[in-house]
This record gives C-alpha cells, sequence and structure tokens, in this order.
C-alpha cells in the first residue's frame, strides 16, 4: 500500500480507482520532492545545476565557453566574482590568489615608493591565468601597475647545440637565373659548430 492511499479512510482502501489515483498521485509527489531538492541544491553554487549556473553567470555578465570550461572552473569563477567585495588589501587578495589557485602557487608583493604589484605565480591552466588577471584587476586600486612573474616549481635542463650552413644565393641582378628552373639558394652541408 503506498503512502497516499494509507492517509485515506480504511473505506477506500479496496476501491480501484482509488489505488490508480494515489498511484498517480504518488508519482507527482515524487517529481514534486526532486524539484524542491533541485530548487534547494540551486541556491548554493557547489551544489548548482548547470542552468542555476548558466542564470548566475547572466547576472554578473560572464561569458563563458562551455567547450573548454568544466562546470568546475564555471563554479570557481562564479565564487570568485561573488568574493571580490572591498576592502582590498595584500593579505585579501593573497588569499583570494590562494584560494583560486592553491595555496603556495601565487607570491603578491607591492612596492609602495614605485607603485608597483608584482605577483608571482606558477600556472599551467589558461583559465586559472585569465580569472586571476580578472581577480587582480579588479582588486587593484587605479593608481598600481600589475606586474605579472611567472615562477616555474621543476627544473629545467638545457641542452645548446650550435650548427653553421652555408648559403649561395643564386637570384643576383644581372644574373640567368630563372625562376621555378634553378632554386633561390644552394645549401651546403650542415657543421656542427659545439655540441
Amino acid at each position: 500500500m503506498n503512502r497516499l492511499l494509507s492517509r485515506l479512510p480504511d473505506l477506500l482502501h479496496g476501491i480501484r480507482d482509488f489505488q490508480a489515483l494515489t498511484e498517480t498521485e504518488k508519482l507527482e509527489f515524487n517529481q514534486l520532492a526532486e524539484s524542491i531538492d533541485k530548487t534547494l541544491d540551486d541556491q548554493f553554487i557547489e551544489t548548482a545545476t548547470l542552468k542555476a549556473i548558466e542564470r548566475r553567470e547572466k547576472m554578473l555578465n560572464i561569458i563563458a565557453d562551455p567547450s573548454t570550461e568544466s562546470l568546475e572552473n564555471r563554479r570557481i569563477r562564479i565564487l570568485n566574482r561573488y568574493q571580490t567585495k572591498p576592502p582590498f588589501t595584500k593579505r585579501y587578495l593573497q588569499k583570494q590568489l590562494d584560494t583560486l589557485l592553491g595555496v603556495g602557487r601565487s607570491h603578491v608583493t607591492v612596492n609602495p615608493e614605485e607603485f608597483i604589484l608584482t605577483v608571482t605565480t606558477s600556472i599551467d591552466d589558461a583559465f586559472l591565468f585569465r580569472e586571476m588577471e580578472y581577480t587582480i584587476n579588479t582588486v587593484k586600486p587605479a593608481n598600481i601597475l600589475y606586474q605579472q612573474e611567472t615562477s616555474i616549481i621543476e627544473r629545467l635542463l638545457i641542452k645548446e647545440a650550435g650548427k653553421k650552413q652555408v648559403l649561395t644565393r643564386n637570384t643576383r641582378l644581372g644574373t640567368t637565373w630563372k625562376l621555378g628552373s634553378t632554386p633561390w639558394a644552394d645549401r651546403e652541408n650542415e657543421v656542427v659548430i659545439f655540441d
């Protein structure tokens, strides 16, 4: 016996019309409960559906690219936009960048004599870099210059080699060079200078 039928008087439990009616209503009540849960989830950015994220992006004038940005990236952007509210301090900017990029992946310094804000980061994601730039340009005062520095955490091994190759040009004025039949230049063999 379903929940709705049990709420009716015992006299109606045996009637097939009421059994069918309560079964149909049970489906509708289940859909209503799912809609209520979905509406509650959409109230919070962390659990919002794609439709709710799109609505918030429209409210914040964000133009998203669904082909390159995941739903999680779009949620991060919306949270970041809501959290960029004054007053802004160096500590606030560092906290925002730590939240956005991860702790230890950025370092904020300010040179007050020269009015320069320097942010050193280690980012390999273009989406996060664009969002970081938006955050910095929103937070920094207009009279301060923003300077980006890149930090590479991993060590790089650089191998250098020098090679030389002589090209003899065949296209001089007053020669019998013919377009299409003689090459522009003749290459000699490549010579290794250092390795």
